[in-house]
Parts: structure tokens; C-alpha cells; sequence
């Protein structure tokens, strides 16, 4: 399958994830997620990014990100990411590539996607089986969005924000939603269109946006023969 190229608009929410090279980890310690998630927080400020939610799992990391240009993606992961590889070299007295190679993002429809999105990533330790309850994990805007836990890092989504008319209500509104799973075809449906680069979202949304950027946002037809030229990995997504 061919890694289909990022596209950013402004003001466009993004599913962006990126792995540790070969699946290797990426976080070590307590130290690190902190340092990852202070850097994280400053860069995002810098340019002009807002977390709704996110995870940092051994060896990936999630982000649901609202960009305010273009270009604020693109400068937020590249600084986060040789901040923190120098820290991690030289903490750990390593060399070479940390991360896979480049991050994926894939623009995520606001009105039909945007929660289901968010709680894809935030049950990303239960998936992974490492807690019972997204509560349980520490590194995630789980403890923000559900239980009010002060995170400067997390700046809450018009759509989360419109759950409820007061905090203590939106909370309670937002954990109900965690106590029915994701369907499988809607995971299935994340994984497939984060990994391919492909937008996130319902047929008129995927139209819209690929009248925006001129281009193709979804994936050929099956059946298409494929380019001698393209090889790529497959991945399953947690």
C-alpha cells in the first residue's frame, strides 16, 4: 500500500501519529513522557497548535491537533522531534534514527469523527492491554477531557466543549461515551485512513476536502493494479 502524502489546511483537525523506528521504543523512562509532553506543550504554543487529546505509548505517540496554519504541524514535529531525539541520544548514549522516518496525519471530519477520534486515542493502553481503564494510564489527555485534571497541554475541542453547558457536566458526558466500545468497522476505519494518509470522515467531508487542496484523498478503488515502483509496509495500528 502506498503511503499517501500529508496535506494541512488551517483551522482543519488532524490525526497524527508517529512510530518508534522498526517499533522500537521511544520512551524509557518517567523522565522522557514528561520531557516529551513540556516540549510538546511549548512547541504547540509556538506554533500555533491545539492538543485535544493525545497518548504516548512505549513506542508511538498519538496527537489529535487543531493547526492554525498551514505550516504549524509541519514545525511542530520537526523541532519536538530533534529536541527530543537529542535528549533521548544523549540520556542513553545512543546513535541513529529514533523515529520511523516521518509522522502520518490525516485530516479528521469535526462533526461526525472528532470525538469517536479522540476516544480511538485515549483507549489506546486499553487496547494495548496495558489498563483496564483509560483513567489508569498516566500518559494521556484521558485524566483532562475526563476527569479534570489540570494539563496544559490539552485545549478542548468546540465539539467536547458543547457536551455539556458547565465542566463538571461535560465530564460526565464525555466519560458516557467511553462506556460503549468503539465499533470495529470505525477503528478499522481510523487505522486504515491514518496510515494511508487518507481522510477521516464521511463522503461529503472527503470531497470537500479534496476540493480545498486539489487533490486525492482517499484511496484507489480495489482491483487497480499497482505501481511496480511502490513498495510499503503495512502497519497495524494500535
Amino acid at each position: 500500500m502506498p503511503r499517501g502524502g500529508r496535506y494541512f489546511l488551517p483551522d482543519q483537525p488532524l490525526h497524527v501519529i508517529q512510530r518508534g523506528n522498526d517499533r522500537q521504543p521511544v520512551f524509557f523512562a518517567a523522565d522522557d513522557y514528561v520531557r516529551y509532553r513540556d516540549w510538546l506543550q511549548e512547541g504547540a504554543c509556538r506554533h500555533l497548535c491545539a492538543i485535544h487529546a493525545y497518548v504516548f505509548m512505549t513506542n508511538h505517540m498519538h496527537l489529535l491537533v487543531t493547526p492554525a496554519a498551514a505550516d504549524s504541524v509541519p514545525r511542530l514535529m520537526q523541532s519536538l522531534g530533534r529536541r527530543y531525539v537529542r535528549h533521548v541520544n544523549d540520556t542513553y548514549r545512543r546513535t541513529g534514527t529514533l523515529w520511523e522516518g516521518r509522522y502520518r496525519a490525516a485530516p479528521v471530519d469535526s462533526e461526525a469523527y472528532l470525538l469517536a477520534c479522540q476516544r480511538y486515542i485515549e483507549l489506546n493502553p486499553v487496547r494495548a492491554r496495558m489498563v483496564r481503564d483509560p483513567a489508569e494510564y498516566p500518559w494521556s489527555s484521558h485524566a483532562a477531557n475526563a476527569g479534570g485534571v489540570a494539563d496544559p497541554l490539552v485545549r478542548p475541542h468546540a465539539l467536547y466543549l458543547a457536551l455539556a453547558g458547565t465542566a463538571e457536566a461535560r465530564r460526565q458526558a464525555y466519560r458516557r461515551l467511553f462506556d460503549e466500545a468503539l465499533e470495529a468497522t470505525l477503528v478499522a476505519e481510523l487505522r486504515a485512513a491514518t496510515n494511508g494518509g487518507w481522510a477521516i470522515g464521511g463522503e461529503r467531508f472527503k470531497a470537500q476536502i479534496a476540493a480545498k487542496l486539489r487533490r486525492r484523498v482517499t484511496p484507489l478503488p480495489p482491483g487497480r493494479p499497482p505501481r511496480s515502483d511502490a513498495k510499503a509496509e503495512q502497519y497495524e495500528l494500535l
